[in-house]
């Protein structure tokens, strides 16, 4: 059975400096200090430290091959977004990142699918390096939950979701720049409670904010299956219902009149969780996921999912076919 892992992470082996070059910022760049490993400097402070899997194509295919996963869709570390540095300078640092990943689609076209990262500050700069990796052979970009704070439901935004339904390109949005990062460092806090609420952040305003509405055949997955729009969709659903002098102000369709017209990754980590989410999304609007090769990840690549209970049109809607959907893909080509 095909398996399109649907969420992971790549980045260049060898990054510049672009503090140096740009005269400013906390940019990323690798310190490889010692061999198969690197560190994420964020300016002088150590981020993360990294394996050589982050960035050597034939390493992650022999690892994901070992879990019966066939092809990979790579999109950069979040962290890159860069979007609080100066358009142009996040636009070189776009076409830098993503000119990486279309080499790795030439070299790897059985193995590797593209997402591009775009500088979202910039709605006409964004909608430039959109067109272009649409023409490179790149099947979407990759957003954040959030551009600098603002929800992506403001109307600076809405012209990228516009080119990206006219020409075909899919988005994924996985949370970064976590709400309250600041006030709860302590217990891995922005990973395990701001990422989920982070998710749920960004699914409400594109639906509040009617961008579903407006654009029916916009093509949207949300990474960390939803993170907790899902599970507190009562909550929301309520709200909406009872106080829709607050909520239904830009948009008065029901919130759950939306479960199932929007992609969801399958990183649960729970049998229960997918069970629930299957039964709300339905098998075709889940991607199998992995958020490889960060170890908060699933890097059995769906191991658990196989051990459920599933009919085998739902796991092959997991697997390969909600992601057929979502990247507008002929599936043949990877088979």
């Amino acid at each position: 059975m095909l398996k399109i892992d649907c969420h992971t992470h790549i980045i260049p082996k060898k990054l510049p400096n672009w503090g140096e070059k740009f005269g400013y910022g906390d940019f990323i760049y690798l310190q490889h200090h010692k061999k198969g490993f690197a560190k994420m400097m964020l300016g002088n402070q150590f981020f993360r430290e990294i394996r050589e899997n982050s960035w050597d194509a034939e390493v992650r295919i022999n690892e994901y091959e070992r879990f019966g996963c066939q092809l990979q869709v790579v999109s950069t570390i979040p962290v890159m977004f860069s979007y609080w540095a100066k358009p142009l300078d996040c636009l070189e640092i776009s076409r830098f990142l993503n000119d990486h990943i279309v080499e790795l689609l030439v070299r790897y076209p059985k193995n590797y699918l593209g997402l591009a990262t775009i500088p979202m500050q910039d709605s006409e700069l964004a909608i430039q390096e959109l067109e272009r990796c649409k023409q490179l052979g790149m099947s979407g970009i990759q957003i954040g939950s959030n551009i600098n704070d603002l929800n992506l439901n403001e109307e600076r935004f809405f012209s990228i979701f516009e080119a990206c339904e006219k020409i075909g390109m899919a988005i994924l949005v996985h949370p970064w720049n976590m709400m309250g990062q600041k006030s709860m460092q302590r217990y891995w806090l922005p990973w395990l409670v701001g990422m989920p609420a982070e998710t749920s952040r960004a699914i409400c305003s594109m639906i509040f904010g009617g961008i579903f509405e407006r654009l029916p055949k916009l093509r949207v997955n949300f990474a960390h299956a939803g993170g907790s729009f899902l599970s507190t969709i009562g909550r929301i659903e309520h709200g909406f219902e009872c106080r829709p002098d607050l909520v239904a102000i830009d948009n008065n369709v029901s919130p759950k009149s939306y479960l199932g017209k929007f992609w969801i990754d399958s990183v649960t980590h729970d049998e229960m969780m997918l069970a629930y989410a299957l039964k709300l999304q339905g098998s075709k609007r889940i991607t199998l996921g992995s958020d490889y090769p960060f170890p908060l990840g699933d890097l059995e690549i769906g191991k658990f999912i196989e051990k459920m209970n599933l009919d085998e049109q739902t796991k092959e809607d997991i697997f390969s076919e909600a992601a057929v959907a979502w990247l507008d893909l002929r599936k043949e080509s990877f088979i």
